[in-house]
């Protein structure tokens, strides 16, 4: 549900933090604006950003550090074509805003001789996808401590072959305020957890690492002992099974996706290819595309921002959009890509509530929010017995994609070889090569088990972090390259 009711009480509290403590008001917002639209600019937008984060971490059963930050600035920015001037400041003031003003509009260096009438007030329309709760007050220190504490007693618990445990604990409490050249008024007060473990194992001499973890748009209570368990016996049994691993074999094969977090190839080699600003430069291995068959049949990939408390999720994009549930790939045809303002303006389509940035200190750009294929019919085992020989991969760590050629390189960090449809014994050191167009189209059997991630996910793109979601069923893709230690 779409309404400007949320935006109205988020922007009382953004007013709050962001305004009224240094003497600011809309009326100086629209006077910083008009600043910049004297001269002939096409967009212009002012975000505000206030952020108090914290950070515990445990390693050799104590909990060794721990951090507390608050953040809070001005980012300035007009556009005028396919240039953007950008300034930014983390002072507050009359003074400085109307200094970035006038240091953005130089951009254009025609000055118009009328005088620019300040557009009416429009307050955007956003949704309610999470409450707007500070989840560093959540829990006390000690309880964060325990909390931490905790999963390490639970880790060594499990097995005795576990040597090391290392935990840690995350809070963010962001508060935005979007003012732009038409008037739109948008705010989000938006919290983010997380929680991560990591075991390593060690037996016969070899030590091998497992991890686990998750998060989203809430406090700290999420993190029930059931949950926590949850996460401590994913990176148990990671590490312990990679205690077993063989060396994996080389070649062309079939590989098996696992679902959930092995979305995350899908992310990279799919999702940054579908990014608006790529496809207008011509540089996506994806342009010029939209309507044409880019994977097999029963390939649907969405981009999401709307599903409560997940992590990738907003109720308003850095720009003030309403997030949105877009469809890419629809039964294998290109239907779209994802939007910011400015890349949308110059390809004549409406923005898809995808314009992000990391922080005030930064531009905005089109970037995902949790991106996933939908689910098919078949049965995950039926997936994995129809293997005659070739890998099963149920959990990766990093990759790399070239958004031009479309070529990706994927490490397995827990994977298994398959012979005639039965797990025959772990395997260690697989990377999977291939190229995202090409094996959308290779695509053979789709899971009925669509998982999303627990919630670890954080993306880059040109030097800028956001966090985000990734999610898929058990796939089957034929005649992929894995390279190998056999």
């Amino acid at each position: 549900m779409i309404s400007r009711e949320p935006t109205i009480e988020r922007l009382a509290i953004a007013q709050q933090l962001l305004l009224t403590p240094f003497g600011l008001d809309e009326s100086h917002l629209s006077k910083a604006l008009a600043e910049i639209t004297a001269h002939r600019v096409d967009d212009a937008d002012l975000y505000f950003q206030y952020t108090r984060s914290e950070g515990w971490s445990l390693e050799e059963g104590i909990v060794k550090t721990g951090s507390f930050s608050i953040d809070q600035g001005v980012g300035v920015r007009a556009v005028s074509g396919e240039k953007t001037a950008f300034a930014y400041s983390d002072d507050i003031s009359e003074a400085s805003l109307l200094d970035a003003a006038r240091t953005v509009r130089s951009i254009s260096s025609a000055g118009r001789t009328a005088r620019v009438k300040t557009p009416a007030r429009k307050i955007a329309a956003s949704r309610s996808l999470y409450n707007g709760v500070d989840p560093i007050s959540t829990l006390d220190s000690t309880a964060k401590v325990k909390l931490l504490e905790r999963v390490e007693k639970l880790a060594r618990s499990r097995d005795p072959r576990v040597a090391q445990v290392m935990a840690g604990l995350a809070s963010e409490y962001d508060v935005i305020l979007v003012a732009r050249a038409d008037g739109t008024l948008a705010a989000d007060v938006r919290p983010l957890v997380r929680l991560s473990v990591t075991v390593i194992a060690e037996q016969n001499g070899r030590r091998e690492v497992g991890s686990g973890g998750g998060g989203g748009r809430f406090g700290l209570a999420y993190f029930t002992d059931e949950q926590i368990a949850e996460y401590v016996d994913h990176a148990v049994k990671a590490a312990l099974t990679n205690l077993d691993a063989r060396p994996a074999p080389a070649g062309e094969m079939t590989v098996v996706l696992g679902s959930g977090w092995p979305g995350i190839l899908l992310h990279e080699a799919i999702g940054h290819g579908l990014e608006g600003d790529f496809n207008r430069k011509g540089s996506s291995a994806f342009s010029g595309r939209i309507g044409q068959r880019v994977a097999a049949k029963g390939v649907t990939v969405l981009d999401d921002g709307t599903i409560v408390d997940r992590r990738g999720s907003l109720n308003v994009d850095d720009e003030g959009h309403a997030s949105q549930r877009n469809v890419l790939i629809e039964d294998g045809i290109l239907k779209g890509y994802i939007q910011d303002s400015m890349n949308a303006r110059l390809m004549k389509v409406k923005p898809t509530g995808n314009g992000r940035r990391e922080s005030y200190a930064h531009v905005p750009m089109p970037r995902m929010t949790n991106t996933y294929m939908l689910g098919g019919d078949k049965d995950p085992k039926e997936i994995v017995a129809s293997i005659k020989k070739g890998l099963y991969a149920t959990n990766f760590g990093g990759g790399q994609v070239d958004i031009t050629s479309g070529k990706f390189v994927f490490s397995a960090s827990e994977a298994f070889w398959v012979e005639n449809g039965k797990i025959q014994y772990p395997v260690k050191g697989a990377t999977i090569v291939g190229n995202g167009p090409d094996a959308l189209t290779r695509v053979t059997m789709i899971g009925n088990d669509m998982a999303l991630d627990s919630g670890v996910g954080t993306c880059g793109k040109e030097g800028q972090s956001v966090p985000v979601g990734v999610g898929q069923p058990t796939l089957r893709i034929d005649g992929l390259t894995v390279g190998g230690t056999a």
